[in-house]
């Protein structure tokens, strides 16, 4: 068999079990790497034998770096600067202080646990201090944490990837060269962090501007052209100064987001594309190179140094260097849990086998393989139990609070009014500015805008709120609206009024799960914004008791539908939400709702310049619930049976 036919058969085998191993995560909810690493060794050279990629020679070098460059790139274009500003301080510490603490935590544990000479320990502990928006990114989209907490983390993995990149390869030349001033290590990392950050800023600021000029070029054409100029970047810089292009690679990306191209979102999905494209082949490709034995044959003073990597040194990374934050000790803590290392690792710790091995130093295969046990068992603790330590943490964002509205209309102007009573913040979104001006009177913060503009969604704050709610006239475009604001911001709780039809024919099938059709079905908006504005409602609110829970539904249920009563909230555990329409109620339920109560025209003209805000009351029409008394139900059951023998 002929070399590159070989080499096809590599890439397509490659490209097929990465694509599978994301499949197979997807279905079960679990981090991909995980499959990725399971695949990848199924197929490599202690599985299958059908991936080799020794025969990709420095070609493999090649794909490792463009690919982590872009996967940097998607990492910095992906960062919410908003959220992330609120934990800054934070971020900061971790990417320096933290990079030394993980630095001399790990070194110490790879040489009193695992044995390692100190240079090998310490180039161990250089190559795992990154995290990677590769391993923490696809974590973050499956646990919804609070926003804080996501952006600290998402921060730390884009930032830290290229300073541990060029750390370790500064270890790497003292190794080689048996020893170095430790003040001229900082000052190169420092100079090549630099150098990377300047070409980033400027290349970055030069494209952004680039695209916003060149309206002539479609969109399709814009995405290609920025990764384009992205491994042009990347190239320039390590022409500069080697190992500077991945800081350039994430600054770019941070910039071209920052300048605010008008395409951001179309281009945001099509480098996630190639991003997972990237994840799935390299981890499949380094995977397949990785030997078992390898791993087995470090002993348990190697897996003892990953467990002290993990319940040590990272919580006092992270506590030390939140000391000063705003983040509390629940948060504190699942963030020193969460600390998955990725691709980066990956790779380099794979080009370092292959390079001390040409230079006849021991120990290339054995950090190889400490760091892939190291990769393994982060990810798979860590990814299977990140969901449960977020709800026993109580740091998931469910608990978020606010609301963005769509539409200024006097039933969303009651629901902005209540959740403001509950110290909440609300943000009213309109386009009609007599609408806006309404608001603003009743003490609501307004954007005239559309809410089709997500850089007027990011102003308002959505990515920290904890509701979208979309309710104008249009249902269709409501539905539209949620579903953009559930795909780029991914609050926790996203509803619109809309009819179900529109959203059987629409394709996009996940952010059509996210959203929720709130209040009633097939809810009359017009109809019933007339009755608050003619004041023919009451506002109300009743507790759902047990026993006679069921009966209590069954009476609401039937209020519903005689469309007299329309449920808009439901306050749970101190907690206000929106009501949607499939919400299955409890007992200890609040439910705050409209009572239709119409009134003569007489009555209206004398009272209505006198009515009062409407205020919660109970209204026994709702509290008086027939509920059958147990000698009631006593002697229905032996009619019950005659009537079946009859």
């Amino acid at each position: 068999m002929d070399t590159p036919f070989e080499i096809t058969m590599l890439m397509v085998i490659t490209v097929i079990s990465g694509i599978g191993a994301q499949v197979v995560a997807d279905y079960f909810k679990v981090p991909a790497i995980v499959f990725l690493l399971l695949f990848g060794i199924l197929v490599g050279n202690d599985g299958l034998g059908l991936v080799h990629p020794n025969l990709l020679g420095d070609g493999l070098e090649v794909i490792v770096s463009l690919s982590v460059a872009l996967i940097l790139f998607e990492g910095g274009l992906s960062l919410e600067l908003r959220a992330i500003g609120e934990v800054s301080g934070s971020i900061r510490n971790l990417v320096t202080a933290g990079t030394l603490i993980t630095l001399l935590g790990g070194g110490m544990a790879a040489h009193w646990l695992g044995e390692f000479p100190w240079p090998i320990a310490f180039l161990y502990a250089s190559l795992v201090v990154v995290t990677g928006p590769t391993v923490v990114g696809p974590l973050l989209k499956q646990v919804s944490v609070d926003r804080p907490v996501a952006a600290l983390l998402e921060g730390e993995g884009v930032l830290i990837d290229p300073i541990g990149a060029i750390l370790a390869v500064l270890v790497l030349n003292v190794v080689l060269s048996g020893g170095a001033n430790p003040v001229e290590l900082f000052q190169e990392l420092v100079a090549r962090l630099g150098i990377g950050a300047t070409v980033g800023v400027v290349g970055g600021a030069l494209l952004g501007w680039s695209l916003k000029q060149a309206q002539f070029m479609s969109e399709d054409l814009k995405n290609l052209v920025v990764l384009a100029a992205l491994w042009g970047l990347y190239d320039v810089a390590e022409l500069v100064s080697s190992e500077s292009g991945l800081m350039t690679a994430v600054v770019a990306g941070i910039m071209v987001r920052f300048v605010g191209v008008p395409e951001i979102r179309q281009l945001r999905r099509f480098k996630g594309q190639l991003t997972m494209l990237c994840v799935s082949v390299l981890f499949i490709l380094l995977a397949a190179d990785l030997s078992l034995q390898s791993i087995v044959a470090l002993g348990w003073g190697s897996v003892l140094t990953v467990l002290a990597l993990m319940f040590v040194v990272r919580p006092l990374n992270v506590w030390l260097c939140t000391l000063n934050s705003k983040l509390n000790w629940r948060q504190k803590s699942f963030i020193s849990w969460i600390g998955p290392r990725g691709i980066v690792s990956a790779s380099v710790s794979s080009l370092f086998a292959i390079l001390l091995t040409q230079r006849g130093i021991n120990g290339g295969d054995s950090i190889k393989a400490l760091v892939f046990l190291t990769i393994i068992m982060t990810v798979v603790t860590q990814g299977l139990t990140a969901r449960w330590v977020a709800r026993v943490l109580g740091v998931t964002s469910s608990t978020a609070t606010g609301a963005v509205i769509v539409g200024s209309n006097p039933i969303s102007r009651l629901i902005g009014r209540m959740f403001q009573e509950q110290d909440e913040s609300v943000v009213i979104i309109d386009t009609d500015p007599e609408a806006c001006e309404r608001a603003k009177h009743e003490g609501l913060r307004v954007y005239q805008s559309s809410a089709l503009d997500t850089s007027v969604l990011e102003e308002a704050g959505l990515e920290s709120m904890g509701t979208f709610l979309a309710m104008t006239s249009n249902g269709e475009v409501n539905l539209v609206l949620a579903q953009r604001a559930a795909e780029e911001f991914q609050p926790p709780r996203v509803l619109a009024i809309f009819p179900q039809e529109p959203q059987k024919k629409n394709s996009n099938h996940n952010a059509k799960e996210k959203v929720k059709q709130a209040f009633i079905p097939e809810f009359p908006l017009k109809q019933w914004n007339k009755y608050v504005e003619e004041r023919e409602v009451k506002l109300g609110e009743t507790l759902l008791r047990q026993p006679g829970l069921e009966f209590q539904r069954s009476h609401l249920q039937a209020m519903i539908r005689s469309g007299e009563f329309v449920p808009l909230l439901l306050k749970r555990q101190d907690q206000l939400q929106v009501i949607p329409v499939e919400e299955t109620w409890q007992a200890g339920d609040r439910i705050i709702y409209l009572l239709h109560d119409p009134k003569p025209k007489l009555l209206k003209r004398l009272s209505g310049s006198q009515q009062t805000d409407l205020t919660l009351e109970k209204h026994p029409v709702v509290e008086e619930v027939p509920i059958p008394s147990p000698q009631n139900l006593q002697d229905l059951e032996p009619i019950a049976v005659e009537d079946n023998n009859a």
